[in-house]
């Protein structure tokens, strides 16, 4: 037998060089995970709204707009409104917040070691130049963090929904609605435990997606968006103790309702978050619904039903030259299964707080970015590959050609009927069909002379003989063209 001599240990020099590596790629700030690496460029969207930087930003806009509502309402003695340029100001402080203000924010927070803290402390150095130095005390007045934090959440969370999630959702719908219609009279035939059954239409199969995605999407675009403002538990306790006098409720709402959000009146220290596990559970339900649709999707293209359309200068595999394949929808299901395993977790952690107050939320609630990504992620790669196909209409056709035995289902219906008309020598329908098909391969010819042997009136006869499988579709493709 030939002799192998043991593994050597790596070299002083491979040790360094290996060093060296991690070293330099620590230095080049590699982002280490995928959506704000290889995907960036699709879902950069949402850093413009679920970022840490999105979350200060939304952070110094509800502390701002706080202290312009006290202000504008005089909540307290001795408080005047504010100038229009002193309002325009405050204001500012939200919009001219870049990469500057996101580094000097960082630098306070390692001194305050508290994320909402620091944005206080920011607000407050920029009150000065605005002639609001005596009023820092009202920057962050009678808030707890969770003021601040469920707010801006919420404000974060809507508007990734309304210009991110949204229009991708909707223009991967919008994908399948036109091959659902396109499609809509492509006879195909059906497999109901993968075995041949009643032919359906490809456009109809794509209808019956569609109308599920878009309820689902109803469901979505009519979520409310809950926030609070009322204090340490809940209870204006600090706020009555400082102003006794105030419509404290009536200022906690409108102030919500001015942020564009829908007030939750009742609370503990935090916004009890039902409403984002009501949103993650649609999310996800709608993500499991396209899951299904690219797991449909990438069986009718492994059986030849779908071609894809090659694109210039691709490697569809590193060692075989001839194939195309289906990656968009891979990656899709998988990236659909990251988002629901995140949207699933956030759902189920969010609605639960110890007591008054737990700070499981506050973990959690940095990762609505991630499930939200990969959700994106998805969508855009649905719309890509629905972009890439095109339907192999003679593959469809051939499929049913082979397959006449579907037509037994017809045949012994319109037995039943005849039978229920007085039409003699109709009895067990089924029993016959089942000896004539089950198991076995008919052909056009072997079904017209069973049918004509039957002894059915003429126009029920006339009916069975010219039918095939390609034109035993029943309304599909009505329904296919009445899905809107």
């Amino acid at each position: 037998m030939p002799e192998f001599s043991a593994p050597q240990p790596p070299s002083p020099t491979a040790d360094a060089s290996a060093a060296v590596a991690r070293q330099s790629l620590a230095e080049a700030s590699i982002p280490l995970g995928p959506l704000d690496g290889r995907y960036r460029g699709v879902v950069d969207g949402l850093t413009e709204h679920l970022s840490e930087a999105a979350l200060n930003r939304n952070r110094l806009h509800v502390e701002v707009e706080w202290f312009i509502h006290l202000t504008r309402h005089q909540v307290l003695p001795g408080l005047q409104p504010l100038t229009e340029e002193q309002e325009r100001g405050l204001r500012a402080i939200v919009t001219e917040f870049g990469p500057d203000g996101i580094a000097e924010l960082a630098e306070i927070e390692r001194q305050t070691v508290h994320d909402v803290k620091a944005v206080e402390y920011y607000i407050g150095r920029r009150l000065g130049p605005l002639g609001l130095g005596h009023l820092t005390s009202l920057v962050h007045f009678a808030c707890t963090s969770e003021d601040i934090n469920n707010l801006s959440y919420a404000v974060g969370v809507r508007d990734a929904i309304a210009e991110v999630w949204l229009p991708a959702a909707r223009a991967a719908v919008g994908t399948l609605r036109e091959l659902a219609e396109e499609a809509a009279g492509i006879p195909m035939l059906s497999r109901t435990h993968g075995q041949p059954a009643t032919p359906t239409t490809l456009g109809k199969e794509m209808a019956v997606f569609v109308h599920r995605l878009q309820r689902q999407l109803r469901r979505i675009e009519g979520q409310e968006f809950l926030g609070k403002i009322n204090g340490a538990t809940g209870t204006y306790a600090a706020h009555l103790a400082a102003a006794p006098d105030a419509n404290w409720p009536e200022i906690s709402r409108t102030f919500v309702e001015h942020l564009g959000l829908t007030w939750n009146p009742l609370t503990t220290q935090i916004e009890s978050h039902d409403w984002q596990a009501e949103l993650y559970a649609d999310l996800a339900r709608f993500n499991r619904i396209l899951h299904g649709f690219c797991v449909d999707v990438w069986s009718y293209i492994s059986i030849g039903y779908f071609a894809q359309i090659p694109v210039a200068g691709a490697t569809g595999s590193s060692t075989m030259p001839h194939k195309v394949n289906p990656i968009r929808f891979e990656n899709a299901e998988s990236n659909l299964e990251l988002s629901n395993a995140l949207l699933d977790s956030l759902a189920a952690t969010l609605v639960e707080s110890r007591w008054q107050r737990d700070l499981t939320d506050s973990t959690s609630q940095r990762n609505i970015g991630v499930g939200l990504g990969h959700s994106v992620l998805a969508l855009s790669n649905v719309t890509k590959g629905m972009k890439q196909l095109t339907v192999a209409e003679p593959v469809l056709a051939a499929d049913l050609d082979t397959n006449w035995e579907v037509l037994g289902e017809a045949v012994q219906t319109v037995m039943r009927a005849q039978a229920i008309a007085g039409v003699s020598g109709m009895d067990d329908p089924y029993e016959r069909l089942k000896e004539l098909t089950r198991g076995r391969r008919v052909d056009g010819e072997r079904m017209r002379e069973f049918v004509q042997g039957l002894g059915l009136e003429p126009d029920a006869e006339a009916r069975l003989v010219a039918l095939t499988p390609a034109s035993y579709i029943g309304l599909a493709e009505e329904l296919a063209r009445g899905n809107r």
